[in-house]
């Protein structure tokens, strides 16, 4: 508009007919109408220009690229043939009959786990994490350094929404099974950013399924669903049988939605589907924002605590699983995984459905995990109790794994049945990880 200004002030300076009023008998007005006369090319010539160049510089500018649609973010550089060298050569399994594995939410605590399991049996294994920021991004950085790498996982930076990076992969490589761990956790995060489930645990999950639905060879899929679907439900044990149409939180939603996409794919295109529903997991390396995490740290700065309870005093527990167990449950699922019967997107038989709980079946209250902590720290909590306000919390996980036994016994068959928690993991990996 700056350029326009000049030509605008001097078009603006010619008068018009009807303020001019000059004397028609002066040569004044002989001289002026002269001059006018002989301006009109002038402005005709300066116009022309100017439109010339407005379409010379129209044609010249590349054309707009249009936003990406919500859900389908695109990245414009892949690193090239060493790139892609990497990516085939830690997807390349041990023996002839080893998975080969897509893990997304790698960098993750489950998916960091069970990436490097799954390696260090002869697996191939390729990583996806986007290293988002929900919480510290240096604890995620530091599972890829030294799990990841030093396990020989290739983890590529990106976004489950990226489905141009994502068949980018998939033609790269032929994956026998995606392990799907990627997306938005935590139930009080919904209230502060509930876009971020929705991109994550929806439009992502719907991404990733088109893609692997359009593959010549479908993978089987094992992908993270939760305990949260049970919501409101009162009865416990949770079953797989159980209601779970009341959720209490939008992750909680967000799951239950997951649920039914990935069988809404498995009956229109073949794909050989498993869900299944972990119970708040723990151990080495996990999330900062879990109670155990957040409750060390204030009990050791002497601050005071606060301690949920349920309406008449009613008590706050959960089933906390050990993450060994959640992996081992993993990899059994992989395992168990039957083929899917898909093939580029058309669909030539029925495929396994399965949505399995995994968890400890021995649930712990929030009064007894911090009297754990406390003799773990040898230091006295501070404690407040206060009324559990309606942040999409519920009072009480219990896992039934009565399916689990049966479709995944052999390897669950392995675990041995210990109590929360396992090798003092609060004191030690909190002082190890932020140095408390």
């Amino acid at each position: 508009m700056t350029q326009l200004k000049p030509i605008l002030s001097h078009v603006d300076n010619i008068p018009s007919a009807g303020k001019f009023k000059p004397d028609k008998s002066s040569l004044y007005y002989i001289h002026h109408r002269l001059r006018y006369q002989t301006s009109l090319p002038k402005l005709t010539i300066w116009s022309t220009i100017f439109l010339s160049l407005i379409v010379f510089f129209f044609f010249l500018s590349p054309p707009a690229t249009p936003a990406p649609r919500r859900g389908l973010r695109t990245t414009t550089s892949y690193g090239g043939s060493g790139w892609e060298s990497r990516i085939k050569l830690s997807a390349k399994p041990r023996s002839g009959t080893g998975h080969t594995v897509l893990v997304t939410g790698a960098a993750g605590f489950i998916g960091a786990h069970a990436s490097v399991a799954l390696k260090r049996r002869g697996d191939g294994v390729v990583g996806l994490d986007n290293f988002n920021h929900y919480y510290d991004i240096t604890l995620k950085k530091s599972r890829k350094s030294k799990l990841l790498d030093r396990a020989g996982v290739f983890v590529v930076e990106g976004d489950i929404n990226d489905v141009v990076l994502l068949r980018k992969l998939f033609g790269l490589v032929h994956f026998t099974h995606v392990l799907h761990l990627a997306a938005q956790a935590g139930v009080r995060y919904a209230m502060v950013n509930p876009n971020s489930y929705i991109r994550s645990n929806i439009d992502g999950l719907v991404n990733l399924l088109e893609v692997v639905k359009s593959s010549i060879a479908q993978p089987a899929i094992v992908w993270a669903s939760s305990s949260s679907v049970y919501g409101l439900n009162s009865k416990v044990s949770f079953s797989e049988k159980d209601r779970t149409d009341q959720p209490a939180s939008l992750y909680a939603a967000t799951k239950k939605a997951g649920e039914e996409i990935a069988h809404a794919y498995n009956h229109i295109y073949g794909l050989s589907i498993t869900g299944l529903r972990f119970f708040t997991v723990y151990g080495p390396w996990g999330r900062p924002d879990m109670a155990y995490f957040f409750f060390t740290k204030d009990i050791l700065n002497r601050k005071q605590i606060s301690i949920f309870e349920g309406p008449n005093h009613g008590t706050i527990a959960r089933d906390f699983t050990y993450i060994d167990d959640i992996v081992k449950g993993c990899l059994s699922a992989i395992d168990t995984a039957k083929k899917s019967t898909g093939n580029g997107g058309k669909k030539k038989g029925e495929a396994q459905f399965r949505i399995i709980n995994l968890g400890n079946t021995s649930p712990v209250s929030v009064h007894k995990l911090v009297s754990i902590l406390e003799k773990l720290l040898k230091v006295k909590a501070k404690k407040k109790v206060v009324l559990m306000p309606r942040n999409g919390d519920v009072p009480i996980t219990h896992a039934n794994i009565s399916l689990a036994r049966m479709e995944l016994g052999r390897v669950l068959g392995e675990v041995k049945k210990t109590s929360f928690p396992r090798n003092n993991l609060a004191v030690e990996e909190y002082g190890l990880m932020y140095r408390v």
